[in-house]
């Protein structure tokens, strides 16, 4: 055996345990590397359809011809076209776990790709609003199996020193979905026909176009070939993109054993892991805990005004012109985009935490003068409260950017261990897929009903997610995936792992060692 791993202990939580394993050259200098963030990259884009569909919607609104082919929708009608496509994906999260866990992560993506690109099709060529309507559905059905198996392929694939980054990525893309729909509806506002609305929704099939050409060359999930007794291909993917085919490389036998280690000590301490393990122990229940809230954080934070009715918006402050709106609209995209990179980029450095705080007291302050800016105009009609509840918006925006468009999913995934994380997974879709349809449902209801003051129930919201993340949000930064679930249960359970795996590498754990050792499991538990 190589040496590395071998010849280094680690203090229990010791983080980055890994790190002296790592190639220190730049990654743009690592050919398998590259090719590897390549596959990552087709990935990445199944993110951009779900953005793209939010500002698409934002921007047929403000389009005239897509108002009169479907008879103005407002108020429910209106609700209804926007939450129709998460009524699809909460439609699937029943059966897109399973597809994850038995057949793979490749095949989720691939079949959700094939009903995105059938949904989109009928989309295109919807003749009237029940046709678009359930277009709509379908394409929400496939997201949820592709959005099921990409981020957890992509966690599950990254290079270690790389995975935080690489992941929170995936989120951040659903910005780049969003702007460039932001911006082909201002491009195509112009035309007179129903092409106006009919090309952006073409489109939006697109990114699923180029994932089904490209997804058979994407590895299959490591993790995932080991839980199916398929060692040696798991190690040929790892040895392949993280040390240049080299199985014996430290990194690379660390890793193998840790993944070993980690899914054996789960499958014989549990007989079968089902839907009440999410729950049993307390580690598990401060798991659901954190993701359930930031699922609904995500959504329920004012967010949802601006991302799904910025035209309702912009026209309770008098800014009613279509050209303006999609100027606004597109400009606010590409804003976002800049700096959810910059979250997904840095999130190591500062930390999950941190960003998570700084998020949230942001987004508190900015929405509180929101609010004001917005009742000054409601009562004074002033341009000057206009431009200030513009420039509010921006700033609720960065924040927001900072932390939830980047993380809440890298920090969802790295918390659940592999035996948990699809149905874990699809928890936090669920609470995703329930608070979005009952924000698109009400908010345009409510923001004709009451105006400004349904602003101030967000400020109340807001104070108790802060509360909430300061309370019990954990960093996670620089561990792996492996390191990161077992902190959950407790530094001793970390310390276990590490030593396991560490062991097995230098060879001085046998298998029957390791049966015995579930017993040391099973006192931490």
């Amino acid at each position: 055996m190589a040496g590395g791993a071998a010849g280094t202990t680690h203090a229990p939580g010791d983080v980055r345990s890994y790190e002296h394993l790592l190639d220190k050259r730049p990654w743009y200098k690592n050919r398998r590397i590259i090719l590897l963030n390549f596959w990552i990259v087709i990935l990445l884009v199944t993110s951009s359809t779900n953005g793209y569909d939010g500002s698409m919607m934002n921007g047929l609104q403000s389009l005239p011809q897509w108002q009169s082919a479907f008879n103005n929708p407002h108020g429910g009608a209106l609700g209804l076209l926007g939450a129709i496509q998460n009524i699809g994906s909460l439609s699937a999260l029943p059966f897109a776990p399973y597809m994850a866990d038995i057949l793979g992560r490749k095949s989720c993506i691939v079949w959700g790709a094939c009903l995105m690109i059938i949904g989109t099709v009928v989309q295109t060529a919807s003749q009237n609003v029940h046709m678009f309507i359930g277009a709509r559905w379908l394409i929400g059905f496939g997201l949820n199996f592709a959005a099921t198996g990409a981020p957890m392929l992509i966690s599950e694939l990254a290079y270690p020193s790389q995975r935080g980054q690489i992941t929170s990525l995936y989120n951040s893309l659903w910005i780049f979905g969003s702007f460039i729909a932001a911006w082909t509806t201002f491009g195509t506002f112009h035309i007179n026909t129903s092409w106006s609305w009919r090309i952006p929704s073409a489109i939006q099939g697109f990114p699923s176009v180029i994932q089904l050409c490209l997804i058979w060359f994407v590895p299959e999930s490591p993790r995932w070939l080991v839980n199916k007794g398929r060692e040696q291909e798991a190690l040929k993917i790892l040895a392949y993109y993280h040390a240049h085919g080299n199985e014996k490389d430290p990194l690379v036998e660390y890793e193998f054993q840790e993944i070993m280690t980690t899914i054996q000590m789960d499958r014989e301490a549990k007989e079968s892991v089902g839907w009440t393990t999410l729950f049993k122990t307390p580690g598990n229940r401060k798991r659901m805990r954190i993701i359930i809230a930031i699922a609904f954080f995500s959504q329920w934070s004012g967010n949802g005004l601006a991302s799904y009715y910025l035209n309702k918006v912009l026209d309770a402050i008098g800014i009613t012109s279509p050209t303006v709106q999609l100027l606004i609209n597109g400009v606010l995209q590409i804003y976002n985009f800049v700096i959810c990179v910059f979250g997904s980029l840095w999130c190591d450095k500062i930390g999950r935490r941190k960003l998570f705080l700084w998020s949230t007291g942001g987004m508190l302050i900015t929405w509180v003068m929101e609010t004001v800016c917005f009742a000054l105009y409601s009562e004074r009609r002033t341009t000057a409260a206009a431009h200030a509840f513009i420039a509010m918006i921006y700033l609720f925006s960065t924040f927001y950017a900072l932390a939830y468009s980047p993380l809440i999913v890298t920090y969802t995934i790295e918390i659940l261990p592999y035996n948990l994380r699809s149905k874990g997974f699809t928890v936090f879709n669920f609470t995703i897929c329930c608070s979005l349809v009952f924000n698109q449902y009400v908010n345009p209801i409510a923001l004709q009903n009451i105006g400004w003051k349904y602003y101030t129930v967000y400020i109340a919201w807001l104070s108790f997610e802060l509360f909430f993340i300061w309370m019990y949000l954990v960093e996670t930064k620089n561990r792996t995936l492996e390191e990161t679930a077992a902190i959950f249960d407790g530094e001793d359970e970390v310390a276990l792992i590490e030593k396991r795996a560490t062991n097995r590498v230098e060879g001085r754990e046998s298998d029957d060692v390791m049966v015995d050792n579930l017993n040391e499991k099973a006192s931490i538990e």
